[in-house]
């Protein structure tokens, strides 16, 4: 019997990157998913991989930080599958410059994206997962073991150079993470955070300067040069970067039965890294 039979997961930045690898590791494991993607043909994409492998999944594209994104999202969830039981914030990019350079505009969009979304995705979700969850307990005496996962970053617990928005949106979601914990956890909901090091996707792998990620219509720069991602893997004692599927292995182990009794936590997926 597949781990995750049944379970209805909403993946957000699911249509390619480390979102893609979670969605199909979850669906692998037997879980419906929801995919999110700003861009409609990588998010069917996604979807039609997902379906390949036997489980079922919707799409709900858009923009993660729009003010009725979360909404729409659960919603998606319910009127397809009728419930919610794994919540993954993944959805986020980076928009660097140092601290004097970083409009007001810049600062915003990090904050939106890596903490106002998620809060919204999680504020949405719950009244479904309290309705549920009190039913399930009147039925049998317990609700049924739920799961959110929030993307931090080690920039969001150690901070990085350039990154002023970003790591702060990253260690936002760490402070969140731990407050959903001690609210919901009378729900049976376990809420941890995974902080990524370096991950090989679009945002490092891409050629500094030539590479670019479109947000609102915004080119913004991505990819870091060859001396940088040497000098970065030089300080991971694995002597690498990580893989979006070992990125998505992390966040699925905090997904299965036997992390059951986990919550609270902040998992470093950084080969090695530390402060």
């Amino acid at each position: 019997m597949s781990t995750l039979a049944g379970k209805v997961a909403l993946v957000s930045g699911s249509g390619r990157g480390i979102g893609k690898a979670i969605a199909l590791r979850l669906a692998r494991a037997g879980a419906n998913v929801v995919v999110n993607d700003l861009d409609e043909a990588f998010a069917k994409e996604t979807v039609a991989e997902i379906e390949a492998l036997g489980a079922r999944a919707v799409m709900c594209c858009g923009d993660v930080t729009a003010a009725d994104f979360g909404d729409r999202f659960v919603a998606a969830a319910v009127d397809a599958f009728g419930t919610v039981d794994i919540i993954i914030n993944n959805a986020g990019y980076a928009w660097d410059a140092v601290v004097q350079k970083t409009s007001d505009e810049q600062w915003m969009a990090m904050i939106d994206v890596h903490l106002t979304a998620p809060f919204r995705i999680l504020r949405a979700a719950q009244p479904v997962i309290a309705n549920a969850a009190k039913a399930e307990i009147a039925a049998n005496g317990r609700a049924t073991r739920r799961t959110v996962v929030n993307i931090s970053s080690v920039a969001g617990l150690g901070g990085n150079p350039g990154q002023s928005g970003y790591a702060a949106g990253k260690a936002g979601i760490v402070g969140l993470t731990k407050t959903l914990c001690k609210e919901w956890g009378r729900y049976n909901v376990c809420v941890n955070a995974v902080a990524f090091g370096a991950i090989m996707t679009r945002m490092t792998a891409g050629e500094a300067g030539a590479s670019t990620i479109t947000i609102k219509d915004r080119e913004i720069k991505a990819g870091v040069s060859d001396e940088i991602l040497e000098a970065m893997e030089k300080g991971i004692p694995l002597g690498r970067a990580g893989t979006p599927d070992e990125a998505a292995g992390a966040v699925f182990m905090l997904c299965l039965p036997e992390a059951d009794y986990i919550s609270g936590q902040v998992i470093v997926a950084g080969g090695g890294w530390s402060l």
